[in-house]
């Protein structure tokens, strides 16, 4: 039995070490709602078309698409942390140099660059938190990271804002995207600083044959009894797995690989970082001017980040299915709205900016921290890093094809059909969660494994 007062100690020591990991979601917030104030005076300063426009937009996502592929073998290979610290110094080096960008090449490079750190940390950070966190409050530190991820979304648009009002319209076209870009070199070195202050993650140690190192660590944050009894349980868990990739495609656990990156994948098709990465540009369709467009997008921040917040408190609560199967529901409904609002041409109300609120809320509560959670607790031990690379990279790949695709399909076929089948892909989403995707809640990742082992029943089952 732990007594009350080491139960506080060891809380506060792992809240502030999930904190710290789950800053690298701040640089991804930054960079998904950075590139939506300055890809305006962009367009303009480099003559981009909407191909290009497309481009601008997810390069970074190419650069994120590769840092995820690679983090699960180079962070098993050399640990969390140290990849962790190299991510932070690839964004710092991406944001100086999207700033200094004379030619549209060069802005290009700096952005895959930034974009391999922001891959590794969107891999690692919930993955990190989930390795370090208690079961009963593992939902709810792994989100952090999505808060982090709003909070620098956030953020940012004030930023945006502010830096837009400092000058003219000229000086907007020449200078102003630059300085947006530069200012995300103050996250990326507060990551780094702090990043030496916290442990490497106590299952990597136990996974390099290092118990004792792991040992300290777990005593900080369950006791004595339960961290003695967590090092068993982990050593016990790597004995009974090979690690090796193709144990993701056996019978059962090949349910949980589907269960990964179908929802990585689902999470961007459903249209969130189309609406985050042009948010000023839809809102411009509606009739707004380029200031009033910067201010509506304040609101779609403030509502991500309220609302993020409200799923951290619920999700060890309710559950993950549950908050799932209402925030797709509701984002299904919400885009519908949104979609017969310009299809009919009745956009000068206040209609689309609430629905587009409420879509936001919908998903701040559902798929954008709960993804991140579920992928970080399925899979076992010794191939979590490689496995949650692999939803991470899909989950990339699928926001790249969203970004890339969705200027040209509000050009071509308008901007209601294309809300259309992002709702589709919400109910699609709905249905999946349903009748797919189990109950991870108050479970350690240990006992999370057992969903998966072949025993003539499905995870469905036993959520």
């Amino acid at each position: 039995m732990i007594s009350k007062e080491p139960e506080k100690v060891s809380m506060k020591f792992v809240t502030l070490v999930s904190i710290v990991s789950a800053l690298g979601g701040l640089l991804f917030g930054f960079d998904t709602a950075v590139v939506s104030g300055a890809i305006g005076f962009m367009q303009e300063h480099f003559q981009l078309n909407q191909i290009q426009v497309g481009w601008a937009v997810s390069s970074l996502i190419i650069g994120c698409i590769v840092g995820a592929a690679f983090s699960g073998v180079l962070s098993d290979k050399f640990g969390r942390k140290r990849l962790l610290i190299t991510a932070s110094i690839l964004f710092i080096i991406g944001s100086i140099g999207s700033g200094l960008a004379d030619t549209f090449s060069y802005y290009i490079i700096a952005r895959i660059i930034g974009g391999l750190g922001i891959g590794i940390t969107s891999t690692l950070s919930p993955l990190y938190n989930a390795e370090i966190a208690p079961a009963k409050f593992r939902g709810r530190l792994v989100a952090l990271n999505q808060l982090a991820v709003v909070t620098g979304i956030f953020l940012t648009y004030f930023v945006n804002l502010w830096i837009s009002n400092s000058g003219d319209a000229a000086w907007g076209v020449t200078t102003a995207w630059r300085w947006m870009f530069g200012v995300g070199t103050i996250p990326g070195v507060l990551f780094l600083v702090l990043l030496f202050f916290v442990p490497e993650s106590p299952r990597w140690l136990i996974k390099q044959g290092r118990p004792a190192d792991a040992l300290p660590i777990l005593l900080r944050i369950h006791g004595e009894d339960l961290a003695k009894k967590e090092v068993i349980d982990i050593k016990k868990s790597f004995d009974q797995e090979s690690g090796s990739i193709r144990q993701l495609f056996k019978p059962g656990l090949r349910i949980a690989l589907i269960v990964g990156v179908a929802l990585a994948v689902l999470q961007q098709i459903t249209g969130i970082n189309a609406v985050m990465y042009y948010a000023p540009e839809i809102f411009k369709a509606t009739g707004a001017g380029t200031n009033s467009a910067l201010i509506q997008t304040i609101f779609v921040g403030l509502v991500n980040f309220l609302f993020t917040i409200l799923a951290i408190w619920l999700i060890d609560k309710v559950g993950r299915k549950a908050l799932l199967l209402v925030g797709t529901g509701s984002m299904m409904i919400c885009l519908i709205v949104i979609g017969a609002a310009f299809q009919t041409g009745n956009t000068s109300g206040p209609w689309v900016l609430i629905f587009i609120l409420l879509y936001v809320a919908s998903f701040a509560i559902s798929l954008g921290p709960v993804v991140w959670v579920i992928m970080s607790e399925i899979f076992p031990n010794r191939i979590r890093g490689k496995a949650i690379a692999i939803a991470s990279m899909a989950l990339w790949a699928a926001d790249y094809v969203v970004s890339q695709s969705f200027p040209p399909m509000l050009s071509s076929i308008g901007p209601g059909i294309t809300f259309w089948i992002f709702a589709a892909m919400s109910f699609i989403t709905f249905i999946f969660t349903w009748r797919v995707v189990p109950e991870t809640k108050g479970k350690t990742l240990e006992e999370i494994e057992l969903l998966w082992t072949p025993s003539g029943s499905t995870p469905t089952h036993k959520a």
